[in-house]
């Protein structure tokens, strides 16, 4: 009887890595379709949240957008309420790091342009879609804890890029409350978008809090 030869365990060794090599292949494309599954849903979940608002924003509704199937996306999100948090957050985090670009060497001391950036998180799709969150939230107790945790970790990375950019001392006794103050007066110009272009009055009223900051944080 003729037993395994020394040619004989190279091929199987051989063999054996190729199809290891060939599994990891068809892995990578799969990861990488599952990830490009999930940015769509994410971003049709928040495109859909600020044109329909949470009525108007089912499974259905996004997947159709995102052009998958209701499987596929509760796939990812088992339950609607995962989606919608999911997307906020995945577009909150977007947009810090959007603000972070603009200014990748530092604002240089132009606090009127970080002003106006910091202004921009609260006049775009995310806000309006954040917004209608919070009131579907206010009506339900199993999504109000979820987005009561994700606007409070999103609202410290705002504060902490804020000053930052700002260059504020917050050891200066008033210095945190002044930067939180402006940043919750952008919040109230964002609300007041919703309605009608506040683009001019928004303009006047930021120019206004830079000169304000100005004085506050040398």
């Amino acid at each position: 009887m003729g037993g395994v030869t020394t040619q004989d365990r190279a091929d199987r060794a051989d063999g054996a890595d190729r199809a290891d090599r060939t599994d990891r292949a068809d892995r990578v494309p799969k990861q990488d379709r599952s990830r490009a599954t999930r940015q769509r849903l994410l971003q049709a979940a928040v495109a859909c949240l600020a044109e329909h608002g949470w009525a108007g924003s089912t499974v259905s509704v996004v997947a159709e957008r995102a052009g998958v199937s209701r499987g596929a996306a509760q796939h990812h999100f088992p339950t609607r309420e995962d989606l919608f948090t999911a997307a906020v957050e995945y577009v909150a985090e977007e947009r810090s790091t959007a603000l972070r670009d603009l200014f990748p060497e530092g604002a240089a001391g132009d606090r009127g342009a970080v002003l106006s950036a910091l202004v921009d998180l609260f006049t775009g799709p995310l806000f309006r879609a954040a917004l209608h969150l919070w009131v579907a939230a206010s009506n339900e107790d199993q999504l109000r804890a979820r987005v009561t945790e994700l606007e409070a970790r999103v609202g410290r990375e705002t504060h902490r890029i804020a000053v930052d950019l700002l260059g504020a001392d917050e050891s200066r006794p008033g210095t945190r409350e002044t930067v939180q103050g402006f940043l919750d007066m952008a919040r109230g110009l964002g609300l007041a978008n919703l309605l009608t272009d506040d683009t001019t009055r928004r303009e006047r009223v930021v120019a206004q809090w830079a000169q304000l900051l100005e004085n506050a944080l040398d």
